[in-house]
């Protein structure tokens, strides 16, 4: 990679290369409380009012885990890699749906990965527990059937995101990263407007305005993966409503 293709990814809007005017004016380089290690407090508000929302009947977990299920489905006894499992939901609702499927759950953040290794995915018998930062995977070429990274990749700049498809797709036979998906332009702007009031109240909201401005567009996510490697190839599971899913893989080394 030259450092033109290095500086044009960094500079990359997070609607895509195309982004409209308006769209570009849509982001920003805010943290989340979720990324701030300055304010505890409001931190672990947003973790469990997520962990939460996330575990219920119809909650996203249960979503996700059906999507990588569905990508698994032709393999027996997949390995699969779960990065930036947070409190570990995702895990435990696909421990639940796959019966042989061997799930190493992981994050960046050592606190929660302790508190999955206490709790009921830590002692169960087909799960892993493990810190990994998921820019940098510690595993060998290969090593799973499948990884995925759910939830998570908006709160990386380009280059790191970008380094999640490099890194998937070289630890992995499949790549699924779920994440937020960006609103239309006109729609988020609207939208945005609504809800920026209540930021200074409500922990979640602040979370979810950032969020919302930092999620990437279908576009950025194939620029993303173009960048990473070129022999990377992205579908989009995508359904109306609910989240983004790309599915990546790397097309084989001919010889």
């Amino acid at each position: 990679m030259t450092d033109t293709t290095a500086s044009a990814v960094s500079a990359m809007p997070r609607g895509g290369p195309d982004a409209s005017w308006l769209d570009r004016r849509l982001q920003t380089d805010r943290l989340e409380y979720l990324d701030r290690d300055d304010v505890d407090e409001l931190k672990q508000k947003v973790v469990r009012a997520l962990d939460r929302g996330g575990r219920r009947r119809h909650g996203i977990y249960g979503r996700c885990a059906r999507i990588v299920r569905d990508e698994a489905s032709g393999l027996r006894a997949p390995k699969i890699l779960e990065l930036g499992a947070g409190l570990g939901g995702l895990s435990e609702k696909l421990l639940e749906l796959h019966p042989t499927a061997e799930v190493t759950v992981t994050d960046l953040d050592a606190g929660f990965v302790a508190t999955i290794a206490e709790s009921a995915v830590g002692r169960h018998p087909r799960a892993t527990v493990r810190v990994m930062d998921a820019t940098a995977i510690d595993a060998p070429d290969g090593a799973y059937d499948l990884a995925v990274f759910a939830l998570s990749l908006h709160h990386l700049p380009p280059p790191l995101a970008a380094q999640v498809f490099a890194e998937g797709t070289r630890v992995a036979r499949i790549l699924v990263i779920i994440d937020l998906r960006r609103p239309p332009a006109p729609v988020h702007a609207v939208v945005l407007g609504a809800v920026l009031p209540f930021t200074r109240l409500l922990p979640l909201t602040h979370d979810g305005v950032i969020s919302s401005m930092r999620a990437y567009s279908p576009s950025a996510l194939r620029a993303l993966a173009r960048h990473a490697h070129p022999d990377i190839d992205v579908e989009f599971r995508t359904v109306h409503i609910g989240p983004t899913v790309a599915v990546a893989r790397r097309r084989p080394a001919h010889h």
